[in-house]
């Protein structure tokens, strides 16, 4: 990393502000005019939303402003409503042009797992609300038994041990994708153990009749005619990928499902000087972990492409990986090159004690709260 910033540096947008997108824009600091764009006041570690909602003493952990991470470059608290190859267009009408783009937009998901709130203190207000619901309510139900929905129910057994716990799924197993048998066997071992129950392979006839994350008694039933009365539920699935602005000469590299085309050095396909990471990529499953990787792929690129020095890297998609933490002690994952599946405290030392959120202070230059 150079000490000495030229005197002509060139622009690079960084359009998301998510896990790639900072990594990226404070990788980049030092060589280039860095503008990330996002329309949050601060930074969210998603994966410790969970851990939030049930202890809401976790939120200034996982809510970092942006005003830490650039020494040099600024941060456009706007929303991008159009990107071409050469410039941002913003809510405001402001227009960005840039030598280089990337596009880290990410995606939504449901609360509690993600909060679409722009302010931080409307999003803690409303954990802090449904947390209060959550704590009056004797039954539970979620929708989904991927990570979020087991690692939810998790969550709330190590807070609320007499709760009832109900997740179902249309599926006729837990945590869909290419994950080993034994990891799913040992994650239904422990939900057995913590009285967790699992209604698998029949969708409900209907949706709740209450909104989510609010507490007022209902009744559903599967298809396969099992009654399910609860006092609050939570919608764990359902990822939607934010990429509805890309326009004109970058709109080609969408494909029906809304996603973007990359080349293996994660320049948008067709482009030279537009990247894209993360969430929004066909590269794989939605992980802050393959966010971080690819976003140092693409810093290097940038640097190299704007320095003249080294060639392009490209990024090597990890083989299947997934730590699923059941709350603080408990869990199991599977990691690449390793034999076997991890225990709960092989999991509460990778990831369910502390929720990474080391990683993230150590991004903005803060201690933790």
């Amino acid at each position: 990393m150079s000490d000495t910033a030229p005197a002509w540096q060139p622009t690079v947008a960084v359009v998301g502000g998510g896990y790639g997108g900072v990594r990226v824009a404070k990788a980049l600091d030092d060589v280039a005019d860095v503008v990330l764009v996002d329309p949050k006041d601060a930074f969210v570690h998603n994966v410790a939303a969970l851990r939030a909602l049930v202890d809401p003493t976790w939120l200034p952990n996982i809510y970092f402003p942006y005003d830490t991470l650039l020494a040099r470059g600024r941060v456009v608290r706007d929303r991008a409503v159009s990107v071409d190859s050469k410039r941002v267009v913003l809510g405001s009408g402001e227009e960005i042009a840039a030598d280089y783009i990337v596009l880290a937009t990410g995606s939504s998901y449901p609360f509690p797992g993600k909060s679409d709130a722009v302010d931080t203190e409307v999003a803690h207000e409303r954990y802090r609300a449904s947390h209060r619901a959550l704590a009056a309510a004797d039954g539970v139900l979620l929708l989904g038994a991927g990570p979020v929905g087991l690692e939810l129910a998790g969550e709330i057994r190590a807070v609320w041990p007499g709760k009832r716990v109900t997740v179902t799924d249309i599926g006729d197993d837990i945590l869909p994708g290419p994950y080993k048998p034994e990891l799913r066997a040992e994650l239904r071992r422990q939900l057995d153990e913590l009285g967790i129950e699992l209604l698998l392979g029949s969708p409900l006839r209907e949706a709740p009749p209450t909104e989510p994350g609010t507490a007022e008694p209902f009744t559903v039933t599967t298809e396969a005619g099992t009654e399910i009365t609860a006092d609050i539920w939570y919608r764990c699935h359902g990822v939607t990928p934010l990429t509805g602005y890309l326009a004109d000469d970058l709109a080609p590299a969408l494909t029906a499902r809304r996603l973007v085309e990359v080349t293996p050095e994660l320049r948008v396909t067709g482009q030279d000087s537009v990247f894209a990471l993360g969430d929004i990529t066909t590269l794989g499953p939605p992980m802050a972990g393959h966010a971080g990787m690819q976003a140092e792929v693409v810093a290097a690129n940038i640097r190299a492409l704007i320095t003249g020095e080294g060639e392009l890297g490209v990024y090597e998609p990890m083989p299947p990986v997934i730590v699923v933490p059941l709350g603080p002690e408990r869990g199991s994952g599977q990691l690449p090159g390793q034999d076997g599946v991890l225990d709960g405290p092989g999991v509460a030392q990778i990831k369910g004690g502390s929720l990474l959120v080391e990683h993230q202070t150590a991004v903005f230059g803060v201690r933790e709260g």
